[in-house]
């Protein structure tokens, strides 16, 4: 899967939309605003920061309108660190936004929680508590809507070993294989 991580990143795929074995995965900040565009895109496979229920909304209305007529896969992003400079809900927002996905927008299909944490955490301390309130956060999830197919979206370049070890299905890996951004 190839990954975009901004809103430029529409037009990108637009340019490769001739590539259809290429899915797109969105990892950047989505605010309301950009759903529509965002759900323009071709082979949009899923998106990973649906953090509040005005852009689970916003999305799910766009893809109906734009998508190919099937659910577009969502994680829900969880601000497990708290910091306030973050997108996402927080822990104790995600069930009533699960509840919102799964049963008001049709043009979604709740697929797992992601999270980033608290960058340059010291592994030396112990696990990461970001990641460990993830994994609770996901476990909650899928005994309040009785699944368990749900995926986890944690870890990046920097640790994204651990998180696999800690459970994680998804890493975002990108400046392990593109370098460090400008």
């Amino acid at each position: 899967a190839v990954v975009s991580t901004q809103s430029t990143g529409v037009e990108k795929a637009a340019n490769l939309a001739h590539l259809s074995e290429i899915q797109w995965h969105f990892i950047g900040n989505l605010q309301k605003k950009n759903c529509s565009k965002l759900s323009t895109c071709k082979n949009l496979a899923l998106v990973e920061t649906v953090g509040s229920e005005k852009v689970a909304r916003a999305l799910s209305n766009g893809w109906l309108r734009n998508g190919p007529g099937s659910k577009l896969r969502v994680f829900v992003q969880v601000n497990t660190s708290r910091e306030p400079q973050k997108s996402g809900c927080m822990p104790e927002e995600l069930l009533p936004l699960a509840d919102v996905i799964t049963k008001e927008c049709e043009g979604l299909q709740l697929a797992g929680v992601m999270t980033i944490g608290a960058f340059g955490y010291d592994w030396s301390q112990g696990v990461n508590p970001d990641f460990v309130e993830l994994l609770e956060c996901h476990k909650k999830l899928a005994a309040h809507l009785e699944r368990d197919d749900l995926e986890i979206s944690m870890g990046m370049s920097d640790d994204f070993v651990r998180a696999i070890e800690m459970g994680s299905t998804n890493v975002r890996v990108g400046s392990k294989i593109f370098g460090a951004r400008n």
